[in-house]
């Protein structure tokens, strides 16, 4: 019995590195035009996959936009940019009705969100209003004007991204639409050698490196029926249970410290992202199973924005990394 579970698992082994071979090729494409940042890439790589979307927190310059016009680029899909602002309408951002006085009856003028990567840039700066237009294209992959209801093409991400430093004149994002996005990366400046590169690629006499077309989006989509096919163990799934009921409840998991510095815990889609990124990152390593450092290097990344703090955190100057990292370092890994 379990000799026929071994070769099931090395069967599938030698299909997730047949299937994800073209990774690396869409990766080598990527850092052409990306300099550094290489957790950005594949975290980017993971929620294309996942079919999930991503939420970029980093001061500006950091190549966010320039990340996922490169991706588009290297897939040959559509890629629009929508500059939230204060004065955005939600008509704006998913399309609206246009009356035509020549054909007397109204048609259908759809938004920049038909694209198959949107970049929400600045994402809260717009009101409450606009935020939530995103939101149905995000989970249901559809946009209803007038009435009438349009599927979002395939594939189809919303990376945001919004600036840690200001706060005047932004409206915070409801943890229910955070809580929407699979992953929430912070970025930070490149490397002192890295910045270098990014000033000869800028500054001299060859044109700015661009992305061509590598990989097919129907690879996308055939990776993404593949990544499901990542086996999990059930010790891995009760460590990914574990690792969230840990910020529910610390006190279960001898971290009675924590109970003061949560004010709630990570969601039930916490659980669901945290497995689904974990095959993904398996798949992206050219790996048919999951292991334990596979839910730890994404981890991070899904609890980030689903965690809240308490005012006693705050004023001790606790981040959530604080209590992930103790979360991480405390519970059993399998």
């Amino acid at each position: 019995m379990a000799s026929n579970a071994t070769a099931d698992i090395k069967a599938l082994n030698e299909k997730i590195q047949k299937e994800s071979a073209f990774l690396d090729l869409l990766k080598l494409e990527m850092e052409k035009v990306i300099v550094g940042q290489h957790d950005m890439v594949e975290k980017l790589l993971i929620a294309l996959l996942a079919n999930g979307h991503i939420l970029l927190e980093g001061v500006p310059g950091l190549a966010k936009t320039l990340a996922i016009k490169a991706l588009a680029g290297a897939i040959d899909v559509d890629f629009s940019r929508i500059q939230f602002t204060p004065d955005l309408l939600p008509a704006d951002v998913v399309g609206t009705m246009i009356y035509s006085p020549k054909n007397q009856e109204f048609t259908v003028k759809k938004g920049p969100v038909f694209a198959n990567f949107v970049l929400a840039d600045e994402i809260n700066r717009a009101p409450a209003k606009v935020q939530s237009a995103l939101l149905e294209a995000m989970q249901e992959r559809q946009v209803t004007i007038g009435g009438e209801t349009f599927m979002l093409p395939e594939p189809f991400m919303v990376l945001a991204t919004q600036n840690p430093i200001e706060q005047e004149g932004t409206y915070p994002l409801p943890e229910a639409q955070v809580d929407r996005f699979m992953l929430k990366i912070v970025l930070d400046y490149p490397k002192h050698a890295e910045e270098s590169i990014i000033i000869r690629n800028s500054v001299g006499t060859s044109p700015f490196p661009k992305t061509k077309k590598v990989v097919d989006p129907q690879d996308i989509l055939r990776a993404r029926k593949t990544v499901r096919e990542v086996y999990m163990d059930e010790k891995i799934e009760r460590y990914i249970v574990d690792l969230v009921f840990a910020t529910r409840n610390p006190k279960d998991y001898k971290l009675e410290g924590l109970e003061d510095l949560i004010s709630f815990g990570a969601s039930p889609r916490a659980s669901i992202s945290m497995a689904l990124a974990a095959k993904t990152y398996a798949f992206i390593n050219h790996r048919g199973y999951v292991i334990p450092e596979d839910v730890r290097a994404v981890a991070p990344d899904v609890m980030r924005h689903r965690i809240g703090l308490t005012y006693e955190a705050e004023a001790e100057n606790v981040s959530v990394e604080d209590i992930i990292n103790q979360v991480l370092n405390t519970v059993e890994v399998p």
